[in-house]
């Protein structure tokens, strides 16, 4: 994945909100349309390349598509996966990989060998080092670009571990950073960045929860980055905002 001027511009398709019935409604609108998405990318490229999201969100999304009987259309070996953040250790709860096996995505019959996992400070000298390391590898496997992007929104704004006003937020010319001091436990993480996700097909807001209105409106209203991390990313054929009516609320 090569990262370019053109690419860290605040571009590509304007946003458009879906709203759903509840938060359950939610996460089985998301699997179905993910197993569209997969499907249309295979009918025209050996690999569908997804970067996904940990926290309530992106569990409640594996978990309906675990039970939903359209997964078997796809042919899971043909799915490259990769995650937007990682926090400590293997292992550890608050991984998103973690999170996402647990919740289905270890029994679809992904290939191992393409899912990618950020090395923790089990298995790397630094937080710096196992940035440098999986830029590396989506450089050697990512084909240029995401078809699909998840994002859970927290209610600062913050998407993956790119926090608003941060500053390791705006880190340019790397496809991930170490991110400290940050304002949500653990301090020490690792982040993909904004112009490794301008490479984005397809971007997908999931956000449930009254808390999450506030960084709802700003991400739609185009806030500056000192306010909302969401704002900054947009999918160049796709932006959906994927929301329940709590989250809807501002």
């Amino acid at each position: 994945m090569t990262v370019d001027g053109d690419a860290a511009s605040v571009s590509g398709s304007p946003p458009v909100v879906i709203v759903h019935p509840d938060k359950d409604a939610l996460a089985d609108a998301v699997a179905a349309r993910l197993v569209t998405a997969i499907l249309d990318t295979h009918a025209v490229k050996p690999e569908a390349q997804l970067a996904l999201t940990g926290g309530s969100m992106g569990s409640a999304v594996w978990r309906s598509l675990a039970s939903c009987s359209a997964r078997a259309a796809v042919d899971w070996s043909r799915v490259r996966v990769w995650w937007g953040r990682a926090l400590p250790a293997a292992g550890d709860p608050e991984r998103n990989d973690v999170q996402n096996d647990a919740a289905g995505l270890a029994h679809l019959g992904l290939d191992p060998a393409k899912v990618h996992r950020v090395a923790g400070p089990d298995a790397s000298r630094s937080a710096e080092a196992s940035a440098a390391a999986y830029g590396e590898t989506i450089r050697e496997f990512g084909q240029h670009e995401w078809d699909v992007v998840l994002f859970g929104v927290g209610p600062d704004g913050h998407i993956a571990s790119l926090f608003p006003g941060h500053p390791d937020q705006l880190t340019t010319d790397a496809i991930a950073t170490a991110v400290h001091d940050s304002p949500k436990p653990p301090p020490t993480r690792v982040s993909l960045t904004f112009e490794c996700f301008a490479r984005a097909q397809r971007v997908w807001f999931l956000v449930a929860g009254a808390d999450k209105a506030e960084a709802v409106r700003n991400g739609l209203a185009g806030a500056g980055p000192e306010v909302s991390s969401a704002a900054q990313v947009h999918g160049i054929r796709e932006t959906l905002w994927l929301v329940d009516p709590p989250a809807a609320g501002r």
